[in-house]
């Protein structure tokens, strides 16, 4: 139980580390830029953009140093010798001034303090009330955290793309499941994150997983997202044919993967969006003979400039 309680406090931890960090990238993403920049810069713009260059290698070095320092402190939850230096600790950890971490600290003490049994957790009770999956976590957040509840659907979908980085992630079908009972969630931000971590998932199937019929589940799945995210994933799979296997009649058999770009093509279709149209450009020197008559087709038909979605998939 006490375990529990700590495991709570070193993940509210780690995820301070995790926002930390996400700006820590940022970062690290305006520096590459200026590098950019200053090859071709001269005079006092070179002088300008070499002061913010210095400006951002020290807020780089900053935040470099509070991941290292909010990791430790997450480390340190679990490394206590004794339940004298476990409370001393905590104790220290009270003095932050956040509630939110003043919050996970007061329960773990708590449980430190309460009698044997007097306290139920998820593994004592059985209650899902605390979210222990990782998708169960990332929807939790997505109803409380203030950053993946911001304006900004960015924060939402790196979350959703370091979930499906995440090792066996994209394999799990539990994890898909959950996500999918999501999409009816009345938060429209969890919404959000469900329908985007989903279409990570089914992305990382429908482009490295060699069981092909696998594959076109996951790509038909992804047809039906309204969201524009999926857009970009449908045209990666439509412009990369490749092969694997898939059942035949007693074993597996090796096939390609054109059924599966077919349904991405004529989603794309419905999309119509310039990004969508430009593909189908592209497609028109496919080594596949159907998916070049299926883009020259639907180029005939749309020859204007494709300017937003002509139909909403059913499904």
């Amino acid at each position: 139980m006490v375990g529990f309680g700590l495991r709570q406090l070193q993940d509210t931890l780690n995820r301070k580390a995790d926002a930390i960090q996400h700006e820590f990238v940022e970062v690290s993403g305006q520096l590459e830029a200026l590098s950019k920049k200053l090859m071709e810069a001269r005079g006092e713009e070179r002088d300008r953009l070499r002061a913010e260059q210095a400006q951002a290698r020290a807020r780089q070095a900053e935040l470099a140093e509070e991941v290292n320092l909010w990791r430790d402190r997450a480390r340190a939850v679990l490394q206590q010798r004794s339940e004298t230096s476990l409370r001393t600790y905590l104790e220290q950890l009270m003095g932050l001034e956040d509630g939110e971490f003043q919050e996970a600290t007061r329960q773990a003490l708590q449980i430190l303090d309460a009698p044997p049994g007097t306290i139920l957790t998820p593994e004592s009770s059985g209650s899902a009330a605390t979210p222990r999956s990782s998708v169960a976590r990332l929807l939790e957040r997505a109803r409380t955290s203030w950053e993946l509840r911001s304006s900004d659907s960015s924060v939402r979908m790196r979350e959703a793309v370091e979930l499906s980085n995440r090792p066996g992630m994209a394999q799990d079908d539990n994890a898909l499941a959950e996500l999918e009972s999501a999409l009816a969630d009345p938060d429209p931000l969890v919404r959000e994150t469900a329908v985007l971590a989903a279409i990570q998932l089914h992305r990382f199937r429908a482009m490295r997983v060699a069981a092909l019929d696998r594959v076109h589940e996951s790509v038909k799945s992804l047809a039906g997202f309204n969201h524009p995210a999926v857009i970009p994933v449908l045209i990666e799979v439509v412009e990369n044919p490749r092969t694997g296997f898939a059942m035949g009649e007693n074993e597996p058999i090796e096939a390609d993967n054109n059924r599966s770009r077919m349904v991405a093509l004529l989603r794309l279709v419905e999309w119509h969006t310039s990004d969508a149209q430009a593909a189908l450009r592209l497609l028109r020197f496919d080594r596949d003979p159907n998916i070049v008559r299926a883009a020259l087709r639907a180029l005939e038909l749309f020859p204007e400039e494709w300017r937003g979605p002509i139909k909403s998939y059913k499904g």
